[in-house]
């Protein structure tokens, strides 16, 4: 039906006879009986130059048949990529009529979320959109080729799995042969992988489909793909080697640009220097420790606190007062009493409301310890130290980050976890990953005596202030992971409950392992520019788990209902 694509022709197909099918992106009339159309595909548009009177309308489907040739001088488009040339000599055949597009097929004309979603496949065909899925693809294809080139085998696990009392929580499916019982949807092929370890099958790896039945929001959706893999006989270092050679392929093969080896931080010097487990490595100068420059201080509001920390924001110490307050009542929101800010003038002159507070050793040991300079901006916060952190270390994002599509693409790994995130309320740890994290081999003797400070060995991958994944080495020894049971309060009893068939594998001869999943619409929305993940997927749903284009969720015919046990109750009464 067609010999080419429309945007795959170039000024050396000039004088070629050429069929090409598409949709009508805009015609424009010159006289009564000449036009120009613009056709487009997937591959982009071309001029086509159409003599005699066709009534051709926006977005109608057409077979078009000419000669390829150069443009007139000055008529050459340099915005496109076929711009030097142009279709001539036009046969025209209309494939199929179309009604007028609920809104412009173009990427200049910004059009109602709920409008783009309820009529996707109009909207799927702005330049923007192909461009977004053709950025999928090329990284899902670079992260296949990347694991197969390391000795992976792909592996398909279960949709249909067991409910577990872990992690977030599952989309429930009845079954109708065992009425009663329940299956789930998998928010993470977890166990099936670890399963495949104990089968020998070495280096597993799938672009898996998961869901989990969370609120929604810009970087996550009910349905979610990323690249899984485990390895057997392996140390975190390999993984990461893994996982970074697939990632820096994957970018490449979107950008064009492989970026330099990937930094590494622990999870200690990441909150310390960043304030985040998730810096953003791209927005600006690092949170700066000054206990030491006011250890001494007679100033009340440092004099005894736990932490104090500083920030420096270039080039911004002429923000007004409202600004600055602006940002006071910013601090005071994220948690901390209130927030010092100090214009640093020439020679180090601080214009200040608490200047007259500091000694004149305390001044200057401010300006050197954050790296001030004249017209720049400090910010200082004292308070408790995860308080300091949280709050200096989204002032920094507030203040220095750039849009997700602008300045380098810097990837970091952050190592070194703590293996529990705190106590629950009867007093027991709770994991910060989840219960089969092998902590790190230094602190196994404090498990039992100290548990919040056991580090784990576990890692997330980074990029530009977004968690692409994480991953851990995983429990293989039995004695370890009773002790760890025991330290969450998990009986044996309840263990073999919740965990029985991957604990009864285990016994048969478990190897060491470990593995990771890299979020691919995340990682798809960075490398294409998009702040939202919704603009990488071809059918989302909304933040409110809405899909306007088909109407689900919906409800299913009582007969249906019927078969699976299920009676409904009557809705809530406001």
């Amino acid at each position: 039906m067609r010999t080419d694509r429309c945007g795959e022709l170039r000024a050396g197909d000039d004088g070629r006879s050429v069929a090409l099918c598409g949709w009508v992106a805009r015609r424009r009339e010159h006289g009564e009986h000449l036009a120009f159309i613009d056709l487009r595909d997937r591959s982009g548009i071309i001029q086509c130059v159409v003599d005699g009177a066709s009534d051709l309308r926006s977005e109608y489907v057409v077979r078009i048949t000419g000669t390829v040739r150069h443009r007139p001088e000055g008529t050459v488009n340099a915005d496109l990529a076929t711009g030097e040339i142009e279709v001539g000599d036009c046969t025209v055949e209309v494939l199929n009529e179309a009604e007028p597009p609920p809104f412009p097929v173009t990427d200049r004309v910004d059009a109602d979320e709920s409008m783009r979603l309820r009529h996707r496949y109009v909207d799927l065909r702005r330049e923007r959109m192909q461009r977004n899925l053709a950025v999928r693809a090329a990284v899902s294809g670079a992260l296949r080729s990347a694991m197969d080139r390391q000795g992976f085998l792909e592996v398909e696990t279960p949709l249909l799995w067991v409910p577990t009392p872990e992690g977030a929580r599952e989309f429930v499916i009845p079954s109708r042969l065992q009425n009663g019982s329940f299956y789930v949807l998998p928010q993470s092929p977890q166990l099936a992988k670890q399963l495949l370890m104990v089968a020998g099958v070495d280096r597993y790896y799938q672009i898996a489909r998961c869901l989990r039945d969370e609120d929604l929001r810009a970087d996550r959706q009910f349905e979610f793909a990323q690249l899984d893999l485990e390895a057997s006989f392996v140390s975190q270092d390999d993984v990461l080697a893994f996982v970074a050679e697939a990632v820096l392929d994957a970018t490449e093969a979107a950008t064009g640009q492989r970026p330099g080896p990937i930094e590494r931080l622990t999870w200690h010097e990441a909150m310390e220097r960043f304030g985040s487990d998730k810096p953003d490595l791209r927005a600006g100068p690092e949170l700066i420790e000054l206990g030491e420059v006011f250890a001494a201080t007679g100033f009340r509001a440092f004099a005894g606190a736990d932490c104090i920390k500083g920030l420096r924001v270039a080039g911004q110490g002429d923000l007004g007062r409202t600004r600055l307050d602006a940002l006071t009542d910013r601090a005071k929101a994220l948690g901390a009493k209130g927030l010092v800010w100090l214009r640093v003038g020439q020679a180090g002159a601080l214009d200040s409301p608490v200047a007259k507070f500091l000694s004149d050793e305390e001044r200057e040991g401010l300006v050197s310890a954050v790296g001030a300079v004249a017209g720049d901006l400090v910010l200082v916060v004292a308070d408790e130290r995860p308080v300091v952190r949280a709050v200096l270390g989204q002032l920094r994002l507030d203040l220095g980050r750039p849009p997700v599509g602008e300045g380098d693409r810097r990837f970091v790994w952050i190592t070194e976890f703590p293996l529990f995130e705190g106590l629950d309320a009867g007093g027991w740890p709770v994991p910060a990953h989840h219960a089969f994290t092998m902590l790190h081999p230094d602190d196994l003797d404090l498990l039992e005596s100290d548990p919040l400070a056991v580090r784990s060995q576990s890692y997330d991958l980074v990029l530009n202030g977004w968690e692409l994944g994480s991953g851990s080495i995983r429990i293989h020894r039995a004695d370890i992971q009773s002790r760890i049971f025991s330290v969450l309060g998990i009986s044996e009893a309840d263990a073999e409950a919740r965990f029985g068939f991957l604990l009864g594998a285990f016994r048969y001869g478990a190897p060491p392992h470990g593995g990771f999943a890299v979020g691919l619409d995340r990682l798809v929305a960075i490398l294409a520019g998009e702040e939202n993940i919704r603009e990488v997927i071809a059918f989302p749903k909304t933040q409110s788990g809405i899909d306007p284009l088909t109407g689900a969720p919906a409800p299913v015919a009582p007969e249906v209902l019927a078969d699976l046990g299920i009676r409904l109750l009557p809705p809530p009464v406001p």
